[in-house]
């Protein structure tokens, strides 16, 4: 333990106050930054008794540069580098989290600089420096003696980070974006995740959730307390009038703002805030000091539901940031794509739709809260582009293609063009679609072709009628469940499926009972076992057979919903026939429950079972006694049949659909599922992709179910087609000695002018 009186007990917060005194006076100075950086790491050495004070800055390509130093060589001033991740530095900006060493020089990951002469110091306490999320760089502090730094130092540390994190910022230290040989932001590209589908070009809007904060030290603790209480009474009642207002009419999102609203009301969040005002810091200070400090904790949780919900926090500390300096959102006047490291659901509602016309985000993964209110305001999103704050500047022309996974920055007129015809071709294809909505799905030797959409929402089963598809052939039932803290009890799910029937109109809806576990986990069950390979592990109908009392829920809901009406249930994840068997038991004998209870329940009932594990395909004359239809997986299938996880981009491009062994064994099942008369649906993602569509219809599938916004390309590709040829070209290309028979096919559908 440091004998140093100031950093024991209560007193080290006087001292904390003082040292931020002095640092708001250098920052205040005419110096140059050089000089202001000296004389800060002069200030904290002396002030915190330490032989050494080192700054790193954060530079492009991911580089700490030693920027100022006390204690150790000055030559090594901006000349030291260490990459993020290498050594100690590298390891506290890495991680975003303090790192206290009584022996720094035995950790596996010391990386020692003979250039900086540190070799004669035992002890090492570093922390990073943070702003808006972003590590912009270390602040080290080292002793000769084998020094046991306190709980206290740790945290005076972390307070005075804070404050270089905005000199580093105001002085532009920090330099993330290359820059081309004219010394000009030159263009770039970066791939992301589609979490909404769409094409956009605007000006890149940069998403700024509250400015920093103006002071750092206060004044009047009790003033500072008071404007604490007064912005959070006035955050929760903005809230709760935009809960009355913007997409009240839906109720997932509206469950989405209500969880949001929950979130807000924390009392332990708040009270977490008064405490550090408690240590010297103004208000605003207080709050960016627990976001920090809660964001490097979310952080290194795999729990993914956990690292979501950074995003709900996020939103609500800026939120309550602005109440705090009244500070109005910022107002797009022109078409715009949104670029941010995350947002919060609140955040996206406050942009005005018409002038949005795309977001792309750092972070964000699809089933995030806003990824949710995105899909309700129809927005373009593209998630997990990384590198895309340092890349965009404010103002830059951004075209954001997120079918494709991609975004381009101030990208070339060459580039610019070509979007901009492709999002003109698009809008009049769209138009061309929904002229043609009513015509039907048959080739052009008379087969007709069932087409159906995949969804999860209610709002999802609109897209029913404006597409003109022919039922819903896959309804996600556990997307309700993930937006969730708690499992909706049997009401509210029965409320939610009444509406999706009455949505559908008459048309046909396949309900698949809840399917979680994998990569889809569940707030509710924070208790899952942690699994080596989790997508072959405990889930979906593995799940709701071990927990019965669950899935008997659901089946009570789905029968009520369905009253007088017809109800179609589908198992996900059988992989012998004695869980379906079960499974549909389960729901016969709540059926037969209800029905002694005087409930009306679904007039008519057809069961199916997804096939998407291998075991199954030897298990179909059994199967076929049992099921009312079957629908492939083919995602599942895919991964299951060449042990190939679909996940790893190492294997990403591999194995693919349109593989003689996948088609042959896909065109035995179809062949076994037409000679027993049992409808046989494709749900998975080959089905809305026009080619892979094109050799399952040459295979014998004749319903195929997708997502909404490929139907209209489906029905020009079933209308240009004959079945019959189709068919027989499709035979001749399972036996191939390739890989993949993609190129074959796109020759065929270019040489007959199949709309593809």
């Amino acid at each position: 333990m440091t004998d140093n009186p100031r950093h024991q007990g209560s007193g080290s917060w006087a001292g904390s106050r003082r040292l931020l005194t002095r640092l708001r006076e250098v920052m205040a100075s005419p110096d140059t930054t050089q000089v202001k950086l000296n004389s800060v790491v002069q200030l904290i050495a002396q002030d915190m008794v330490a032989e050494v004070c080192s700054l790193y800055i954060r530079k492009a390509g991911d580089v700490l540069e030693l920027s100022a130093t006390q204690g150790l060589r000055q030559e090594a001033v901006h000349q030291t580098r260490l990459y993020v991740g290498e050594g100690l530095v590298g390891d506290i900006a890495s991680h975003a989290r303090p790192l206290a060493l009584a022996e720094a020089q035995a950790h596996p990951n010391f990386a020692f600089k003979p250039e900086t002469g540190e070799e004669i110091y035992h002890s090492l306490l570093g922390v990073p420096i943070l702003r808006d999320g972003r590590v912009l760089g270390v602040l080290v502090i080292q002793n000769r003696t084998a020094r046991q730094y306190t709980e206290e130092e740790i945290e005076v540390l972390e307070t005075v980070a804070m404050v270089l994190a905005e000199l580093a910022a105001s002085a532009r230290l920090v330099a993330l974006a290359e820059v081309n040989h004219n010394g000009q932001v030159a263009s770039s590209r970066l791939d992301g995740v589609k979490i909404n589908g769409g094409v956009a070009i605007g000006k890149a809007l940069l998403h700024i959730r509250a400015v920093a904060p103006r002071t750092i030290i206060a004044d009047n603790e009790e003033a500072e307390i008071d404007r604490l209480t007064v912005a959070a009474a006035d955050m929760l009642a903005s809230i709760d009038a935009m809960l009355s207002g913007k997409l009240a009419g839906s109720d997932e999102y509206v469950e989405v703002l209500e969880t949001y609203q929950i979130f807000a009301q924390d009392a332990g969040w708040i009270r977490r805030i008064r405490e550090a005002i408690h240590t010297g810091l103004t208000a605003e200070a207080a709050v960016q000091r627990v976001l920090n400090e809660m964001r490097a904790r979310m952080r290194q949780s795999t729990d993914a539901y956990l690292r979501e919900r950074l995003q709900d926090l996020e939103d609500l500390t800026h939120r309550l940031m602005q109440h705090l300096q009244g500070e109005r959102g910022q107002i797009p006047d022109e078409d715009t794509i949104l670029i941010a490291r995350s947002l919060g659901p609140m955040e996206l509602l406050d942009y005005q739709p018409y002038r949005l016309k795309g977001v792309v985000l750092e972070e964000g993964a699809a089933t995030a809260h806003v990824s949710i209110i995105a899909r309700a305001m129809g927005i373009p999103m593209l998630g997990s582009a990384q590198g895309i704050l340092q890349s965009v500047q404010a103002g830059d022309t951004v075209v954001l293609d997120a079918n494709g996974g991609q975004v381009y920055a101030r990208p070339n007129l060459e580039i610019l063009e070509r979007f901009h015809a492709n999002i003109k071709l698009f809008s009049e294809r769209q138009q061309r679609y929904i002229a043609e909505k009513d015509l039907a799905f048959q080739t052009k030797d008379g087969v007709t072709i069932e087409v159906k959409i995949n969804a999860g929402l209610v709002a999802d089963v609109e897209y029913l009628h404006t597409v003109g598809a022919d039922g819903v052939g896959l309804y996600r039932t556990e997307i309700p469940f993930m937006i969730r803290d708690n499992f909706p009890d049997s009401l509210t799910q029965e409320e939610i499926y009444r509406k999706v029937l009455n949505a559908a109109k008459g048309k046909s809806v396949v309900f698949r009972t809840l399917d979680v576990g994998s990569d889809k986990t569940l707030s509710a069950m924070d208790t899952l076992p942690k699994e080596e390979n989790p997508a072959m592990g405990w889930r979906a109908i593995r799940m709701s057979l071990d927990r019965p009392s669950l899935l008997r829920q659901q089946l009570r809901a789905l029968l009520k919903a369905a009253a007088d009406k017809e109800l179609r249930v589908m198992f996900p994840m059988v992989s012998d026939v004695s869980e379906f068997i079960r499974a549909k038991q389960i729901l016969l004998l709540e059926r037969d429950s209800l029905n002694a209870a005087g409930h009306k329940v679904a007039a008519t009932l057809q069961v199916g079972s997804m096939l998407e594990v291998p075991s199954l395909l030897w298990q179909l004359p059994t199967l076929f006694k049992h099921v009312d239809f079957i629908s492939v997986g083919s995602n599942d299938l895919l991964q299951f049949l060449f042990a190939s996880d679909r996940s790893s981009p190492l294997l990403n491009n591999r194995y693919e659909a349109l593989s003689p062994p996948f088609l042959t064994m896909l065109a035995s099942l179809a062949q076994q599922c037409d000679a027993a008369k049992i409808p046989l649906t494709v749900c998975g993602e080959i089905a809305g992709s026009p080619l892979e569509a094109l050799a399952l219809i040459g295979l014998g599938f004749r319903s195929l179910s997708m997502t909404p916004h490929a139907v209209g390309a489906m029905r020009t590709m079933i209308r240009s087609m004959e079945a019959k040829s189709v068919g027989e070209y499709v035979q001749t290309l399972l036996h191939a000695p390739h890989p993949s028979v993609r190129i074959q096919l796109k020759n065929y559908v270019r040489d007959r002018g199949i709309g593809v």
